[in-house]
This record gives C-alpha cells, structure tokens and sequence, in this order.
C-alpha cells in the first residue's frame, strides 16, 4: 500500500465514479481503475461496489475511509517538515568544541547565525577531550566541530580562522616588567592554574612554556574551566588563556600581559566530506564570509 493508492482511493470515494477521479488526479481511468484494482488483490478485498457508471464503498472501503485520510495527512505534514528544514525554516544543528572555543570565536559566529536563522536550534557539545572533537564529527555525532591545529583531523575537510594570541592572565594588582611582556622563563617562575593533563588548555600551557626547558609546575588544577578565572581573580596563581578570554579576566580586574616571544594558536572548523544538512552549509557560508579566515575551504590532513 502506497500513497498514490491511497489518494487514488479516497478520489474515486470523493467523486463517486473512476472516471471523475481519475480526471481530478489527472491520470487516465483505465490506470487509476488499475491501481484500485492493485488495492484490493493487497488487501484481498474489494473496495467499491461497481454500479454501472457509479461506484460506493462496500463494508471494508468504509473502514479504509479514515486511516487514508489520515496517511495523506502525515505525509503532507512530513513533506512540509523536509521542506521547512531544507529552506531553514526549521531544524537544528550539532556543533562540539572545546569550552575555549566555544567562548571564542564559536559564540559569535552562532550569535550572527541565530540573528539570521531563529528557527534553527544550535546545540553546542563538549568533548571528553581535544582529540574527540575530530571523532565525533567524523562520525556523525555532531556535524561541524572546532578544534585547534593540536588535534589530528585526517581526512576532514576544514575552514582555517586567524590565529589567536595566547596571553599571561595574572592575579589583581600583580606588577609587570618594564616592557609589559612575559617570557616563558618568568612565566614558568610563577605559580600556574591550568587544566589536567590531556586537555587543550593544558596543552596550550605547556607549547607555551616549552622553550623554557625546565620542568611546569601547576600549582592548581582544575578540570573545571570556568573556574580558572575567578582562581587567578583570587589570586591562586597565574594562567594561559586566548586573548578574548584574557580581555574579559581583564574587565574583571586581572592583569594580562602577552609573551615574549607571542605564542598563537591556530583554529579550525571542521566537517565531514559529503552531503551536509542545510543548516551546516548555511553555518559554513556564514564562517565564510563573517570570519576573517585566513586559509580556504579545502580537505585537512596531519595534525598541524
């Protein structure tokens, strides 16, 4: 049983005859007197009585009467739900990053995405860890992902966005060298806040101080990233952060300072290769064209 069945069904049920029917549905008689026919043999009863040149529902066409109508309804519903998602009037879109990217540069692009798609829903996922970003995005889990040049992408494509400086975010009232700058020896003197082992704030952290060549200590850890602010705030030592979540720790009373020599970070956007839904290829365009992105759209391979 299919939907032309059905209609052709409630046709000849509406009209009274099969060539009335078939004339409003716009087939020849003797293919919708076929398809009827078709019907009945699946269902292994007969529909309408034939009456010369009219024809009325027998006992089991009456009982199909109300289940047509409703099939048609639901796939009239279906249709304009596909239809709706297609021209973005409806649906959703899934996007993980990690909570530093989330902040920046993924709040603003939802932001200008939502002001103009309202009717899209945006769920925004954290990873267990950096290098989920890349797997759940591969897998379907979410769509789109954003991840740093630390996380192996292979075979994703990815939209390159302008680096971000990472800057030294010091406790209220802290005094800076003359030049205003840190390098990575003074930094590495101080007491830092920084998340476990694994996570890409850690790892920021440790690229940073590197060239140092002696040992980090972390003075606090914390798997809890919204809390690193308020801990240098309160004085329980010294953190790395991107410049946007610097400048806010600023407004707050924190003191930040860029390293010597600057340490950036560099930022992707990521999809599978293939069919995306509407939303993600709007979400992607917007990227585009509201981003300064520094490299093009194209496939992403090694871990950078």
């Amino acid at each position: 049983m299919d939907r032309r069945q059905l209609e052709y069904f409630l046709a000849v049920a509406a009209h009274g005859s099969f060539t009335s029917a078939a004339h409003s549905v716009g087939v020849t008689q003797p293919s919708l007197s076929h398809t009827i026919l078709s019907l009945e043999r699946e269902l292994g009863t007969t529909l309408f009585h034939r009456l010369g040149r009219g024809v009325t529902l027998t006992t089991a066409g009456e009982a199909l009467l109300e289940p047509a109508r409703q099939v048609l309804r639901q796939f009239a519903m279906a249709y304009a739900l596909v239809r709706n998602v297609g021209d973005l009037a409806a649906g959703r879109l899934d996007i993980v990053a990690v909570t530093t990217l989330a902040v920046d540069p993924l709040a603003r692009l939802v932001g200008l995405f939502r002001r103009s798609y309202p009717a899209i829903d945006v769920t925004i996922t954290d990873p267990e860890h950096a290098t989920a970003v890349a797997e759940m995005v591969r897998t379907g889990q979410c769509e789109l992902g954003m991840a740093d040049f630390s996380v192996p992408v292979e075979g994703l494509r990815a939209l390159e966005f302008p680096e971000q400086e990472v800057l030294a975010v010091l406790p209220p009232g802290s005094v800076l060298p003359l030049n205003g700058s840190l390098d990575a020896d003074e930094v590495v003197a101080m007491d830092l806040i920084a998340t476990p082992l694994g996570t890409t704030t850690r790892t920021l952290v440790e690229h940073a101080l590197n060239a140092s060549g002696v040992s980090i200590r972390v003075a606090v850890e914390t798997s809890h990233r919204a809390a690193i602010v308020p801990l240098v705030l309160h004085g329980a030592g010294v953190a790395l952060l991107p410049r946007p979540m610097a400048e806010d720790a600023e407004r707050q009373g924190a003191v930040i300072a860029p390293l010597t020599p600057p340490v950036l970070r560099r930022v992707r956007l990521l999809w599978r290769r293939g069919p995306l839904s509407p939303a993600a290829n709007a979400f992607i365009d917007l990227a585009s064209s509201e981003s300064p992105c520094t490299g093009p759209i194209d496939d992403a391979y090694g871990s950078g």
